[in-house]
């Protein structure tokens, strides 16, 4: 379908790689399009939707987004109202979509949907959903304390009439379907933090070397050193973490233990890094100057 045909620790090494570049907003937008809007797709969907929907979104034709969180389902996936009901050859969708990565230049929207009124984890179906179709209305981009350049999205359905056939897979097995997908990108986050932690860290050393207190470079300072070290050696602990939990999906094993457990910690240390170097710049890493105080944000 377009695709080079490598495994899944190519996109990580990818997503590595992309850390290095001083916005979040953009490898967010790459690893929505690459790995977050299309695994369900690639794995469950069917030659037709993947030559209409697949093929243009690897080739970077169009842009893709994931329709998954709303105003009062975030986490709680399952909890989600929107609604997509059979009637004859379409799917009738009507709610609405909240954080939607990619949402206000969306093609198309890899849609989680109710399609039933069974069981909560059973009574799901990811659909593609192009963004042109009557009846989708993109509210709003959002304004947020970080990741401004990131185009997130509030989006409202209004019987929006879609083709049964651009179901993903089975009807019903959504919810399913996209706990897998989210697997890829957790670990997808995990791995474009790295570079950008290891960067606040050498930033501050650098400063710190050269920052004169009280007739000493503030890294002189043990105390200084020393946290410093643990939080390279946290965020080394974290690569290792994600490389084991990479290995492990590639020969087809379930991770969703391990990349919860790398997500948590990225998240967690995303924070603990930026907080921690912040206090060491002084009056200087409470201006727009630094870039620190951009990845504090």
């Amino acid at each position: 379908y377009g695709g080079m045909g490598l495994d899944f620790s190519y996109n990580i090494a990818v997503a590595e790689e992309l850390g290095n570049i001083h916005c979040g907003g953009i490898p967010m937008a790459i690893g929505v399009q690459a790995g977050m809007a299309t695994p369900a797709l690639t794995r469950f969907g069917s030659d037709e939707l993947k030559k209409q929907f697949l093929v243009p979104t690897i080739a970077g034709d169009v842009v893709a987004c994931l329709g998954i969180s709303e105003a009062g389902a975030g986490s709680d996936v399952a909890n989600i109202k929107t609604t997509a009901v059979r009637k004859g050859d379409e799917y009738v969708i009507n709610g609405g979509k909240m954080w939607t990565t990619s949402g206000c230049q969306a093609d198309w929207m890899c849609l989680l949907a109710n399609t039933s009124e069974g069981p909560l984890h059973q009574n799901k179906s990811l659909l593609c959903l192009p963004m042109n179709l009557p009846g989708i209305h993109v509210a709003k981009k959002i304004d947020k304390l970080g990741m401004r350049s990131s185009d997130t999205a509030q989006i409202f359905f209004e019987d929006v009439r879609v083709p049964s056939k651009n179901l993903i897979g089975e009807e019903g097995k959504g919810f399913t379907y996209q706990m897998l997908q989210f697997q890829e990108e957790r670990l997808w986050a995990v791995a474009t933090v790295l570079a950008t932690l290891e960067t606040i860290i050498q930033e501050t050393i650098d400063y710190t070397r050269q920052r004169k207190v009280f007739d000493q470079s503030v890294l002189h300072n043990q105390a200084v050193h020393f946290r410093l070290a643990e939080l390279a050696t946290e965020v080394e602990l974290l690569r290792s973490l994600l490389y084991r939990t990479v290995a492990l999906y590639v020969e087809g094993n379930d991770v969703t233990k391990f990349a919860s457990m790398a997500k948590l910690k990225a998240g967690r240390l995303a924070r603990e890094v930026t907080d921690s170097c912040l206090q060491f710049w002084g009056g200087m890493g409470f201006t727009s100057e630094v870039l620190v105080s951009r990845f504090y944000r």
